[in-house]
């Protein structure tokens, strides 16, 4: 690493300790909040990561994350159930949407590469 690269990141350090001494970085949305778990969109291929990355930057949500976050939401509804017939309902509902998922997923796999269909 050069001198000048040092000299940089030293710079860079200093201005964010001193953001945090100002409290810039408090209260910043999703504060507080664990770290989303990655894994569904790593799991994507990279060329459909970008897609998305462009997509969500336009607020378009596409159908994969959606189906996602329905089963984030029966996950917690799920946890909160007591009643075996409505937790029955639940999990099947989970276990339809995951599959739908990852049958989409699946179709991106199968795709080659630079198709658009």
């Amino acid at each position: 690493m050069g001198l000048i690269q040092v000299e940089f990141d030293k710079i860079a350090e200093d201005k964010i300790k001193e953001a945090m001494e100002r409290g810039e970085f408090d209260n910043l949305p999703g504060s507080g909040k664990p770290l989303q778990d990655l894994g569904a969109y790593f799991a994507a291929p990279e060329n459909v990561r970008i897609s998305y990355s462009v997509l969500k930057s336009s607020g378009f949500v596409p159908e994969e994350i959606e189906l996602l976050r329905e089963i984030e939401g029966l996950k917690a509804r799920l946890v909160a159930c007591h009643q075996d017939p409505t937790r029955a309902k639940t999990k099947s509902e989970i276990r339809h949407l995951r599959l739908k998922y990852d049958l989409i997923i699946e179709s991106y796999r199968r795709r080659p590469r630079g198709s658009h269909s």
